[in-house]
């Protein structure tokens, strides 16, 4: 499988040329395990879409397409240049990137936002982001969980979105994560 074409269809909401390499450089260095696994481990907190294999995925393709359909609506967005709309896709096709850790686990690290941050900022000499851009993408990634950003399994606490960039991504998480959302696929793509 080719990574980085698994998004193909996402990347075509990002306008900036310089956005739209880096996030398939990101894209390529995520582990083979996110593209197989379901966004639940338990299966208790998504929809039926993205359980079973390849679920993180289309999970991960429903959350950026909630935030492009919004884009679209001005009087939700207009607050949002192009670029920061062009990262909040990126932040939202890593959000998860490292969900079961570096090296999957059995279940969810409760920690994955910082993981991934942190493999972002790790990997930047890779990219040709500028440390505010790492910062700022880093910054909409982190506090993704929203209001679960504690657990009685860990010592960990999560940010919780503060700033505009941050509860749109959440936003956008945490409807792609409903329940009763039936969203058609073909082919691991959404059906128009």
């Amino acid at each position: 499988m080719n990574k980085v074409e698994v998004f193909n269809k996402e990347y075509s909401y990002i306008k900036n040329p310089k956005y739209k390499e880096n996030i398939k450089i990101l894209v390529d260095l995520l582990p083979d395990y996110f593209f197989e696994v379901a966004a639940s481990s338990t299966g208790k907190y998504h929809p039926a879409f993205s359980l079973g294999e390849g679920g993180l995925v289309r999970h991960t393709k429903v959350a950026v397409r909630m935030a492009y359909e919004m884009f679209n609506d001005e009087s939700i967005t207009k607050s949002f240049n192009q670029d920061e709309k062009d990262m909040m896709i990126m932040a939202l096709i890593l959000h998860d990137g490292l969900k079961h850790g570096l090296e999957k686990s059995e279940y969810v690290k409760f920690e994955h936002p910082i993981l991934i941050c942190n493999y972002i900022k790790e990997n930047k000499d890779k990219l040709t982001l500028t440390d505010n851009e790492i910062l700022a993408l880093t910054n909409m990634i982190e506090s993704h969980m929203g209001p679960w950003n504690t657990n009685n399994y860990s010592d960990y606490v999560l940010e919780v979105p503060k700033n505009k960039y941050q509860k749109f991504v959440h936003m956008c998480d945490y409807l792609a994560s409903r329940r009763f959302l039936d969203v058609k696929f073909k082919n691991n793509d959404i059906e128009d």
